[in-house]
């Protein structure tokens, strides 16, 4: 039997780096990874068009109707921002992401609307006879425009569920961004209409109640401001019922998006097309058909959010019986009211530091809650034990302040029939905080533990 041969040391020896070598990345994957990057380039890219559909605005409206135009179509904004600020009010989401996309309303969509559907006009006028050019407008505006503008707006949708997912829980969620998208959108849109109308009104000497302007604000802005809202809330609502769906429905999830946007584009064309309908055709489709819509989604938006109060006063018990949560506050966070009381108990006995300091505790439980309830049905988050963690870490460093005052909040709400604890299917109950803030908050969520 032979011996191995001794080992003898290459001719070339290798670089001492040589175990710890990293292939070197693209210059584009590194500033991908790199979060200011992303965030600068969104915000550089909405500013471009925010001053791209600035200078096309004002090109067609000219300076003083520009201004007149902003002026009027501002003072519908505030209204329906807190309109939309009151359906999220469980689970208030981050101003980012609402700024976003108002933003992207008001700046990607409408540029994007403007150039497609001047194009799309443009083609109609010089393909359809020229007799028939009214014609070509109302297709324009019928079965052009709903596509190309539900199609912009939608997008804000989609990237806000892409790539915040954390905050996309359900219908109100959807509702809301989706709202809050068409709200910019209007916005913008309502500048140029406004403005063209004040210039036509300068151009033939029209002044007050008769004026164009006047007429125009009345329909855009007094007697439909929830037009766009309400056909965007229709995507918003399909990606609000995607997000709350297990993983293993792959086919839904992407099927009933599409089919919410497809609807929200017929609502948009219907509305569209009954500015020609003859006599009074706008009316009744206003009254028998786009009133009843937005009352029938604004109930099932409400039901929403009383679902999510629901959600709290089910999912947080287990946190409670752990330890992390006194026995009242189960009850208090369920409850819009005690959580406002809690608040200002906070603020007469500690200022407004101690007022901040419960509503972070407030949005930190109730996010909590929704992230034990996404496991409840079968969709827990990737970073699931790392965010639990992270939530109640919040929670204890806060817990002085709030838990008193939520305790004494408490005495308002009616106490209700407290329901058996259901067991997660996978997922175990969280470990009492033996060590404070440093405790493996996340070790009893592994997979085989009970209740």
């Amino acid at each position: 039997m032979h011996e191995p041969p001794p080992f003898q040391q290459p001719q070339h020896p290798l670089p001492p780096t040589f175990g710890h070598y990293k292939p070197r990345r693209a210059l584009w994957d590194t500033l991908w990874d790199n979060k200011a990057v992303r965030v600068g380039g969104l915000v550089l890219l909405l500013a471009l068009c925010g001053l791209v559909i600035l200078a096309l605005v004002r090109e067609q409206t000219g300076t003083e109707g520009f201004l007149v135009g902003l002026g009027l179509a501002v003072l519908p904004v505030p209204l329906l921002i807190a309109a939309f600020r009151w359906m999220d009010r469980v689970e208030p989401k981050p101003w980012r992401n609402l700024a976003f996309a108002f933003a992207w309303g008001s700046c990607a969509a409408t540029l994007v609307s403007l150039l497609a559907n001047g194009y799309a006009t443009k083609w109609l006028l010089t393909t359809v006879d020229v007799a028939q050019g009214a014609d070509a407008s109302t297709w324009g505006a019928t079965f052009v425009a709903p596509v190309v503008e539900e199609s912009g707006k939608a997008a804000a949708v989609l990237l806000l569920y892409l790539f915040r997912r954390r905050d996309f829980n359900g219908i109100v969620d959807g509702v809301v961004i989706a709202g809050i998208t068409a709200t910019g959108f209007a916005f913008t849109e309502n500048i140029l209409y406004l403005g063209n109308a004040f210039a036509s009104d300068q151009s033939f000497g029209y002044t007050g109640l008769r004026s164009t302007t006047a007429a125009t604000f009345f329909v855009r802005v007094l007697m439909s401001p929830f037009a766009h809202p309400l056909f965007t809330s229709m995507t918003g609502l399909g990606f609000g019922i995607a997000a709350a769906l297990p993983q293993r429905r792959r086919v839904l999830r992407v099927l009933i998006p599409v089919l919410a946007l497809l609807t929200a584009m017929l609502l948009h064309g219907v509305w569209n097309g009954s500015a020609s309908l003859p006599g009074g055709g706008f009316l009744i489709v206003y009254a028998l058909f786009m009133v009843p819509v937005f009352g029938v989604l604004t109930w099932l938006t409400i039901w929403s959010r009383q679902n999510e109060l629901r959600t709290i006063r089910a999912h947080l018990p287990a946190y409670q019986a752990a330890g992390w949560l006194t026995p009242p506050e189960p009850l208090a966070l369920s409850s819009m009211r005690a959580r406002g009381i809690a608040r200002d108990l906070a603020r007469r006995t500690g200022g407004p530091a101690a007022a901040r300091t419960v509503a972070e505790y407030i949005s930190f439980a109730t996010s909590l809650a929704f992230l034990r309830h996404r496991a409840y049905r079968g969709t827990p988050s990737p970073d699931f034990t790392a965010r639990e963690q992270e939530l109640l870490h919040h929670l204890w460093h806060r817990k002085s302040v709030a838990q008193p005052a939520l305790a004494q909040a408490t005495a308002v709400v009616p106490q209700p029939f407290t329901p058996v604890a259901v067991p997660v299917q996978g997922w175990g109950a969280p470990v009492p905080p033996t060590g404070g803030p440093t405790a493996p908050m996340g070790a009893g969520w592994q997979r085989g533990e009970g209740w």
